[in-house]
Parts: structure tokens; sequence; C-alpha cells
């Protein structure tokens, strides 16, 4: 043939670094996570709770939205880290971010013996195993009341200040600012992952598993991988809860944590990051102004809410603005 146009090969190094990239809007959006310090003053508490759930959807964003592993047990690593983190607490070690550390790592540790048997199974097989580790995990913490209080709850907590300065207060000031701090940190850590080599791996995986295991990528410990990662910050969403609360309860391991986490992924919109943070902030809201409404029947709004957004915006609110303004961008053009 003559003439044919031999194009390049596209650089994946280029475009890794390409999506890597803050944007304008982005960097915005983390000064606004500061307003609130001036602006809603006495919803700090509530704001922090934001931030605790945001950081436990962009864990369970990072295996279902990226990898796709379908999961209802997740609240597991979530109650391992808040009641780890309790009772370091408890027992004097107060010391707020090596308990961080050890609760994460804690966590790490349980889901990437977890991993060995998530990353066998598929669809609804996966789902009855990870409702059935959630189950088991609930029943044995209330069993071992001795140690983690029962249905009573872990009580007797104590933290100390935050670097040694600052203490936890009723305003919830110190705790927004430890739990937005702590989620900005990790949300840099996952938005690292999901662009590099390693993150186009598991969007290929869930993707295509098929194709990947014929090109000889190694699937399973992929997915095991990036399995560990996300309980180790589902841990640290626990631990930070735990932290600027001062108390631990059952429901910290309640298969509605699970699901109410899985909720908030499909209003905001999986594999994006963002969408958890949109969705926590949708949900929480929601349901603190509802329930002042009607305390006993709020979740009929959120049910609502959901199925709207189920068949309407397939891919959650955030990829349902981001198809809108592609269109006025291209109208524009």
């Amino acid at each position: 043939m003559t003439g044919a146009v031999v194009r390049p090969l596209p650089d994946p190094h280029a475009f890794l670094a390409r999506r890597a990239r803050w944007s304008a809007p982005e960097i915005l959006f983390w000064l606004s996570t500061l307003l609130p310090f001036w602006l809603f003053p006495d919803y700090l508490s509530l704001a922090s709770q934001i931030a605790v759930w945001a950081l436990f959807a962009i864990s369970v964003d990072l295996i279902l939205g990226y990898a796709g592993i379908v999961t209802l047990g997740h609240a597991v690593f979530f109650g391992i880290g808040a009641y780890t983190a309790g009772l370091l607490g408890k027992h004097g070690w107060g010391e707020p971010l090596s308990g961080l550390l050890i609760a994460a790592t804690a966590a790490a540790a349980v889901g990437f013996l977890i991993s060995f048997f998530v990353v066998r199974a598929r669809h609804l097989a996966l789902l009855m195993i990870t409702i059935g580790i959630v189950f088991m995990a609930r029943e044995a913490a209330n069993a071992l009341h001795w140690i983690t209080g029962g249905s009573d709850g872990l009580q007797g907590i104590r933290i100390d200040p935050v670097l040694g300065r600052f203490e936890f207060d009723l305003w919830g000031t110190t705790a927004y600012g430890y739990a937005l701090a702590v989620l900005f940190v990790a949300f840099v850590f996952c938005r690292r992952l999901v662009n590099s080599p390693f993150g186009l791996a598991l969007q290929g995986i869930r993707e295509n598993p098929t194709r990947m295991l014929a090109i000889g990528s190694p699937m399973r410990w992929r997915l095991q991988q990036v399995f560990t990662f996300s309980a180790g910050l589902a841990g640290l969403a626990g631990a930070v809860l735990a932290q600027t609360t001062e108390t631990v309860s059952l429901e910290s391991l309640g298969f509605q944590r699970s699901a109410d986490v899985v909720i908030m992924l499909i209003l905001g919109g999986t594999g994006r990051l963002y969408g958890g943070i949109l969705g926590a902030v949708i949900f929480l809201v929601a349901r603190d102004q509802l329930s002042d409404v009607n305390p006993r029947y709020w979740y009929f709004w959120i049910g609502m809410l959901l199925i709207g957004v189920v068949l309407f915006m397939r891919d959650g609110l955030l990829g349902g603005l981001s198809r809108l303004w592609d269109r006025v961008r291209g109208r524009g053009a």
C-alpha cells in the first residue's frame, strides 16, 4: 500500500501524566472544604461525619468502581479500624496519629486474609460471601462483650490532642479539621493509585478479565492488592470516627453501614473518587434534614432519590453533571 499514514502509538506515560494533573475545579473544591469553619460553625460535627463517610466511600470505590468487586461487607474493616483505635484509646494509647496507622494496618491485614476468598468469587457468590462475613464479624464482636462492650458499645476511650496541641472539643472544630486532613491525604493516595499503571490494570480487569489473563496480567494478585488497600482505608475511616467521637458501637460492624456506603456511591457515581465524596454529602445532609421532619420515615425519601438516580443517571449524579457539562461545552464550541 502507498500513501498510508502511520500514526504513532500513544504514550501511556503521557496519558497518565495528563490524568494525574490537578485541575482548577479540583483545587477550588478542596479549598471550599474549609468554608464550614466560617459559614457553618454549628454544623462542624456533621461535617466531620461527612468527611469520615467520604473516606469510607472512597475505600469502597477503589474495589467497586475501579476493580469491579461488588461488596456489601466492607463495614467489617471499618469496624476493625474503629475498635482498634478505640481499644488503644481505652487502654492508654491515646496518641491519634499512631493510633490511625495501627488501626489501618490491622484492617489491611484482615483484608489481605479475606482477599484470598473474595478474588475467587464473582457476582452473587461474592455478595453472599461479603454479607456472611459482616454478619459473622458483628456477632463475634457482640459475643466478645468483655473486650468490645457488646451492645453497650466501647466506653472509656480517651484521645490525646492532635500533635499535642489541638484537643477534640464539643463543637467539632478539631474533629472536622482532623477528619478533613485524613480524607485529603487518603484521597491524594487514591488519586495517584488510580492514575498509575496499577490503576489502569484494575480498570482492565473490571472491563475484560479474560483478556487481562490472556496478556499475562496477574489478575488475582492485583485484586488482592487493591482489596488490601481498600480495607486499610476503610479501617482508617473507622479509626477517625472512633477518635473524634470517643465511642464505638456494634453498628460500626453492621450490615446497614455497608449498605449505606454503597448507596452513597450509587448516588454520587462509581469509578470517579469524587462520586463517593458527593454521595456522602448528599446522603448525610439529607438524613440530617429529613430526620428532623420525620425521624421514622426519612429513608423513604432517600429511596425515592436513589430510584431517580438509577433510572435517569445510571452513572450517578457526578456522571450526569459531567455529561451535561460536555453538552454545554460542545454547544459552546
